[in-house]
């Protein structure tokens, strides 16, 4: 883990209270600065970055651990805790895990709310914001290149991330964090098996390709084209995946009673 820049804390005015303190880190925290995990600099380092005795800061991190938003390590420091959750419970994401509906309606979600971030994304995207995601994006090829999966599928969520960055609607960037953990998580689908088709791979890149080059080009219908088609890439593949293996699962329950029929018959 990584120390955050110097230059995401600001300097607290002069006879201000712990709460500016607070004010701060819970806006870098809400707008996506700070990640879940991500290390806070030494008690030293922070109070001198924003020019506040330790006592004030010890004051703001407490109050900031006490709303479950930073977590102390004895000896190891703090960081940023675990704030994006669950969009679901664990007995919904059990209940949904077991329904084939529930990865279509998920795909449809996703659908809308990928086309709505890309295009905010084209609009709106930074010069910092089309850095990061011209370095992904070189990442995502070199892993295509070499072909590390491994590397892909770290570019592929670092991508949608960053693009969800780069809508900067709050709202947005959470929801979209979420539903990738549960897709990190495998409660839809196996991404390894369904991208496992022959030319799979190729059509991903081209289809990320097309929605980064439509983000840089500050086009926001194609921007939004580009992530309604990439998912119903993903749609159409994980109903095929699951159609193969349902075939598969006939067949071989076929194959098993045309052995049974085919036996000796036994007495007993």
């Amino acid at each position: 883990m990584t120390d955050v820049p110097i230059d995401t804390y600001a300097r607290i005015q002069p006879s201000r209270t712990a709460d500016e303190i607070v004010q701060q880190i819970e806006r870098l925290i809400l707008e996506g600065v700070l990640r879940d995990g991500e290390r806070l600099p030494s008690e030293r380092d922070l109070s001198g970055r924003f020019d506040v005795s330790r006592p004030i800061l010890r004051e703001a991190l407490k109050e900031l651990e006490a709303r479950g938003l930073l977590v102390s390590h004895h000896g190891g420091g703090t960081f940023v805790g675990d704030v994006i959750g669950q969009i679901f419970s664990r007995p919904v994401i059990d209940l949904i895990a077991r329904h084939q509906k529930a990865t279509l309606d998920y795909l449809e979600y996703r659908r809308e709310l990928e086309g709505m971030t890309a295009a905010l994304a084209a609009h709106r995207a930074t010069r910092f914001d089309r850095e990061m995601l011209t370095r992904i994006m070189e990442d995502m090829r070199a892993a295509h290149r070499d072909g590390s999966a491994e590397g892909g599928l770290k570019a592929d969520v670092d991508l949608h991330n960053a693009i969800g960055e780069s809508a900067h609607n709050i709202i947005l960037l959470h929801t979209l964090r979420a539903c990738y953990r549960l897709l990190s998580e495998g409660i839809f689908f196996n991404r390894a098996v369904l991208f496992d088709a022959p030319g799979a791979g190729d059509r991903l890149l081209a289809q990320h390709e097309a929605i980064y080059a439509a983000i840089m080009a500050g086009d926001p219908d194609a921007a939004r084209d580009a992530a309604h088609t990439h998912i119903d890439f993903i749609a159409a593949a994980t109903q095929d995946a699951e159609r193969s293996g349902e075939w598969a699962r006939i067949s071989q329950m076929r194959m098993q009673q045309r052995g049974k029929a085919n036996s000796p018959a036994t007495t007993t």
